[in-house]
C-alpha cells in the first residue's frame, strides 16, 4: 500500500481495503460523510482503485450497479452511519434479485453510542435482511494479530459470496470510533505483528483464494434430458433476461441439433451478435397475441434460460400449456413465475448445452423414437412453422409502425435496431420502455449488450445504472427510458459533469405513468365517481426536462420527427458528453397504436398456420387410428 497506516483504525481498514484490492475489486463509489472517513480516505489513497464520488446515496449504489454490470465484478460502495445507509437499500434489492455482484460498506457507530440517543445512529446490525447474500457486523478496529487476520479473510469472504452463483451483494457493517482521521498514534500497532497480518500474503496474493470450479454436468442428467427431448419434438427454448457471454453459441448449437427454435428475449444476449440467429424468434410477443397461433402451437417440452422474459403474453402461453414439460437452467437454483417446472436444473449453462450437444452427435442413431411416439418428421413442421411465423410477424410490425409518421414509442426501438454502433451499450427503464423494446427491437445487428435493472423491475436508479455502465465500458452508451422514470433518478445526471461521462438519454414523455393506459385501471369498467384515473395513475406532472439539462450541462433536444431522432441520437453519440432527447407522445394515442399493430401480425401469419393441427386434434386422430 502506497501509505502505511497511521494508528489502529487505520491499519485495520487498511488490510481489509488491501485484501478488496487482491480480490479483484477495483471500482468504489463513495459518498461524503464523517464516520465513513477512514474508509474513505484508505480507499482513495490507493491507486488501485477507480473511486467515484458521489453526493446522493441511492444515485451511487445504483452507478455502482452499472459498473458491476460492465466488468463482471464487484463494486462497493461506502456511506456514512444513519440513513444515509438506508438510500442504498433500492440498489441493494436490485443486486439480489438481479444477480448482481456488490460490497455494501458502511461505516457505523460503536456499540458504546447505539440506543443512547447518539445522532445520525440508527440500528444498522443486519439493516437489509432477507437482501444481501451475507451480512457481518464488523469487528472494532485494534492492531491485534488475530483481529488483523480475521480483517483479511472477511474481506476475501466477502468478494467470495458476492461473486459465488447467483452474484448478488454483501454488507459489511464497520463500528468505527474516534479519532477518525489518520492521527498518528504508533503506540496502538503493537511491535511484535506478523508480516502476513500487517501487509498481507507476499506477490499481491489474497489472504484466503477461494476458488469456483464449474464441474461438468452428470452424465445421468445429459442422458436423461436428451430422452426427454427425442420423446417430444415440439419443443422450445425460452431466454429471458441473463448475462452469459459464453452462452449464444452453445445455445444455438443445442437448437439446431433438437430443431427447437429460440424464443430469445432482447436481454439474453441472443438479438445481437455474431452467433447463428436463424432459429431465433424475436417476434414472440406480438406472435402469442393471435389466439389461432396459441391454440395450433402447443409445445411438448420447454427448455428455459435465464429470468422469465417479460412479454405477459408468452407467461399466459406458458400457463395455458401447463402440461408441456417445463425445465429450467441456471448457476444456482433458477426461479419460476409460471409455477409450472419439472425439473429445476442447476449447472454452467454453456457446459450443459455442449454436453447435450455431444451426446446428441455421439448417439444420434439411438435417439430414433420407438413407433408409439410421434414421429421424428412431425419436427421439422413445427420448427419451420415458428420460423415462418416469426418472420411473417416481424414484417407485418415493421411495416405497420413503419407507417407511423407520429412519434410513437415503439418504433423508437426499431429505430435504434439501426443506430446502435458495433459494441454499443443499450439500458433500457422498466414499465412500457423494457416491453416496447421485446417487442419492436428485431433480431440482428452487431454485438451490443443490451441491459435493463430486470431483477426488482423498478423505474428508480436507472439513469446512475446508465452512467455505471458507461463508465466502465470503453463503447458508447445509450438509456432510454420514461419521463417518470427519468424524473426519479434526475439527481444521477451530477455524475456525467462530475466524471465527464458520455451517454445519450431518450427520455419517451407522455407526460406519466404509460403502462397504466394499458391496465384494467383504465378500462370503462373501473372507472368511478369516487376516483380519478389520472389523478391516481395517469400521474401527469407537466415538467420540461430542457431545465433540468441546462441544470447539468447537457445537449438538449426535443423531437418533432424520425428524422430529428435519428440525428439527434447520431450525433449525440459521435459527439460524446452528455445528451438528452426528449420523445414527446401521447398516452392514449399510444395504446390506440399499440392495438393496431395485433391485427397485422394475425393477418400476415394466418396461412402459415395452415398445415398445423392442435395437440387436441391430434390425438384424436391417432385414436381414431
Amino acid at each position: 500500500m502506497s501509505h502505511m497506516p497511521a494508528n489502529a483504525t487505520y491499519l485495520y481498514i487498511g488490510a481489509v481495503v488491501d485484501e478488496l484490492a487482491r480480490s479483484g475489486v477495483r471500482n468504489v463509489c463513495l459518498c461524503p460523510g464523517s464516520r465513513s472517513t477512514p474508509l474513505a480516505i484508505t480507499f482513495a489513497r490507493d491507486p488501485r482503485f477507480k473511486v467515484w464520488v458521489h453526493l446522493d446515496e441511492r444515485s451511487a449504489a445504483f452507478f455502482a450497479l452499472g459498473l458491476a454490470r460492465t466488468d463482471r465484478r464487484p463494486a462497493a460502495i461506502v456511506c456514512t452511519s444513519g440513513t444515509a445507509a438506508a438510500n442504498f437499500m433500492p440498489a441493494v434489492v436490485e443486486a439480489l434479485h438481479g444477480q448482481i455482484p456488490l460490497l455494501v460498506l458502511t461505516a457505523d457507530r460503536p456499540p458504546e453510542l447505539r440506543d443512547c440517543g447518539a445522532p445520525q445512529t440508527i440500528d444498522q446490525l443486519r439493516f437489509y435482511g432477507a437482501q444481501v447474500k451475507w451480512s457481518v457486523e464488523m469487528a472494532t478496529p485494534a492492531a491485534s494479530e488475530d483481529v488483523l487476520s480475521y480483517a483479511r479473510a472477511t474481506a476475501c469472504r466477502a468478494v467470495a459470496r458476492a461473486l459465488a452463483a447467483p452474484p448478488g451483494p454483501v454488507h459489511l457493517n464497520f463500528p468505527l470510533r474516534e479519532p477518525l482521521i489518520p492521527t498518528e498514534a504508533p503506540e496502538e500497532i503493537p511491535a511484535g505483528l506478523s508480516t502476513l497480518a500487517r501487509h498481507g500474503r507476499e506477490h499481491a496474493a489474497p489472504y484466503v483464494a477461494i476458488a469456483f470450479a464449474p464441474s461438468a454436468p452428470p452424465s445421468a442428467v445429459v442422458e436423461g434430458l436428451v430422452a426427454t427431448f427425442a420423446a417430444r419434438p415440439r419443443g422450445l427454448i425460452v431466454c429471458g433476461p441473463m448475462d452469459e457471454p459464453e452462452l449464444p453459441r452453445s445455445l444455438t448449437a443445442l437448437a439446431r441439433s433438437l430443431g427447437y427454435p429460440i424464443l430469445a428475449g432482447p436481454l439474453s444476449g441472443l438479438r445481437r451478435g455474431d452467433h447463428d440467429m436463424r432459429l431465433v424468434v424475436d417476434s414472440y410477443d406480438a406472435l402469442l397475441r393471435d389466439e389461432s397461433f396459441v391454440t395450433v402451437m402447443a409445445p411438448q417440452v420447454v427448455l428455459r434460460f435465464g429470468a422469465m422474459p417479460t412479454a405477459k403474453p408468452l407467461l399466459q402461453y406458458l400457463q395455458r400449456h401447463a402440461t408441456a414439460t417445463q425445465m429450467l437452467v441456471g448457476r444456482a437454483e433458477p426461479f419460476d413465475p409460471t409455477l409450472r417446472a419439472a425439473e429445476l436444473i442447476v449447472a454452467d449453462p454453456s457446459r450443459l448445452c455442449e454436453a447435450l450437444v455431444q451426446h446428441i452427435d455421439d448417439r444420434v442413431n439411438a435417439l430414433a423414437p420407438a413407433p408409439e411416439q410421434p414421429s421424428s418428421r412431425d419436427l421439422q413442421p413445427w420448427l419451420e412453422t415458428w420460423l415462418a411465423a416469426g418472420d411473417a410477424a416481424r414484417v407485418a410490425l415493421a411495416t405497420t409502425v413503419d407507417a407511423m409518421e407520429e412519434t410513437f414509442e415503439g418504433r423508437v426501438f426499431s429505430e435504434l435496431s439501426s443506430l446502435l454502433p458495433d459494441s454499443a451499450n443499450l439500458v433500457v427503464g422498466n414499465s412500457m420502455p423494457v416491453r416496447d423494446l421485446d417487442t419492436f427491437f428485431p433480431k440482428g445487428g452487431p454485438p451490443a449488450r443490451i441491459l435493463g435493472n430486470r431483477g426488482a423491475s423498478g423505474i428508480d436508479g436507472v439513469v446512475s445504472t446508465a452512467l455505471g455502465v458507461a463508465a466502465g465500458s470503453n463503447f458508447p452508451t445509450m438509456l432510454v427510458l420514461g419521463d417518470i422514470s427519468f424524473y426519479h433518478d434526475m439527481n444521477g445526471l451530477l455524475a456525467a459533469r462530475r466524471h465527464a461521462l458520455s451517454l445519450v438519454v431518450v427520455v419517451i414523455h407522455n407526460d406519466g405513468g404509460g403502462i397504466f393506459s394499458f391496465l384494467p385501471q383504465a378500462g370503462p369498467e373501473a372507472r368511478s365517481e369516487d376516483w380519478s384515473f389520472e389523478t391516481l395513475f395517469g400521474t401527469p406532472h407537466g415538467l420540461d426536462f430542457q431545465h433540468a439539462a441546462a441544470l447539468y450541462g447537457a445537449t438538449y433536444s426535443s423531437i418533432g420527427d424520425w428524422r430529428e431522432f435519428r440525428h439527434a441520437v447520431t450525433n449525440g453519440m459521435a459527439r460524446g458528453g452528455l445528451h438528452i432527447v426528449v420523445v414527446p407522445t401521447d398516452r392514449a394515442r399510444n395504446v390506440a397504436l399499440h392495438r393496431r399493430c395485433w391485427p397485422a401480425v394475425s393477418a400476415a401469419i394466418a396461412g402459415i398456420l395452415d398445415g398445423m393441427e392442435p395437440d387436441a386434434a391430434r390425438r384424436r386422430d391417432r385414436e381414431d387410428d
